[in-house]
Parts: structure tokens; sequence; C-alpha cells
């Protein structure tokens, strides 16, 4: 039969490696409530730049339209160019062949 000496042993042993057991799940906990946080403050970064990426989605397609229309003046403008260079060509022609 084993001394109560021994038996407090084993028991204090046994409590020893339980507490252990325990430290140990508790810096599973910790580690887990962690990753949590790296989780949700990467999910809410990724929120962010989906946000931004919309923005400039809706900043470059004004921009197509703006370019659009300025092209469309652009052409208008060279248009009416040659037209009155030609006007003022023939016109300076014209008065030369005339005198």
């Amino acid at each position: 039969m084993a001394t109560a000496k021994e038996q407090r042993d084993e028991q204090s042993q046994r409590l020893d490696r339980i507490e252990q057991k325990i430290d140990h799940m508790a810096d599973a906990i910790i580690a887990l409530a962690r990753a949590e946080e790296k989780i949700i403050t990467l999910t809410d970064f990724g929120k962010q730049q989906s946000e931004q990426i919309l923005t400039l989605i809706n900043r470059v397609d004004r921009l197509e339209n703006l370019v659009r229309q300025n092209a469309q003046t652009v052409q208008v403008i060279n248009k009416l160019f040659w037209i009155i260079t030609a006007a003022a060509a023939a016109a300076i022609s014209g008065m030369l062949f005339i005198q």
C-alpha cells in the first residue's frame, strides 16, 4: 500500500500535468483569438480595397466619357480649321488670279 506521501506526490504530479494541459489550451485559445483578429482585420481591409477599386473604376468610366467628348470636339475643330484654311487659300488664290 502506498504511503500518504507517495499519494500526495502522485496527485501533485497529476495536478501539474493537468495545469500544463490547461496552460497549453490557454495558449491555443489566445492564438486562435489573435488569428481571428487578423482575419477580421484582413476582411475589413479587403472590403476597403474593394470600395476603392469600385471608386477608381467609376472615375475611369467618367474619364473615358470625357475623353470621347473631347475627341469629338477636337475632330470638329480640326475639320473647321481645314475648311477655313482651304477657304482662305481659295480666296487668296482667287484674288491673285483676278488681278
